[in-house]
């Protein structure tokens, strides 16, 4: 299945560029709030919890930017994608937390499953030509 043309193509480089955008996105924050969210990755037991947080931004960051820019798309999303197959019953685990955070947690778990879902189809997709993208690491 090739986005190579037509209305399926500049569809798929909006869904690449707000998914992938947001992902990067997310990567600066981890960045900026460094501070915060190591001291949030300690609190759940993250072994070296600033490195942790600034090497999971820096997967956030590079991954989305591949998605968006296709750019070793399937390696961008093999990052994101282990990413979020680590953090997300590490830092989310609903069901070991005290009646009061559950919610939130099993929320911000389940957003995650999402975006893994989200990401495994663009892990699956990077093995096929994009239009409009820069093509490095792109068949051809």
């Amino acid at each position: 299945m090739a986005f190579d043309a037509g209305i399926g193509a500049v569809v798929f480089l909006v869904a690449r560029l707000l998914f992938g955008g947001l992902l990067a996105f997310q990567g600066l924050n981890h960045f900026m709030n460094v501070d915060e969210m190591a001291g949030y990755a300690q609190s759940k037991g993250v072994p070296a919890a600033r490195m942790s947080v600034l090497f999971a931004g820096g997967m956030l960051f590079f991954g989305g930017l591949g998605i968006a820019l296709g750019v070793f798309p399937a390696v961008a999303a093999g990052a994101v994608a282990l990413f979020l197959l680590i953090s997300t019953p590490m830092m989310h685990n609903f069901w070991a937390v005290p009646e009061d955070q559950q919610q939130a947690e099993m929320t911000n778990f389940i957003k995650n499953i999402e975006l893994l879902g989200a990401t495994l189809v663009f892990l699956v997709l990077g093995t096929e030509p994009w239009a409009y993208a820069l093509g490095i690491g792109l068949p051809v």
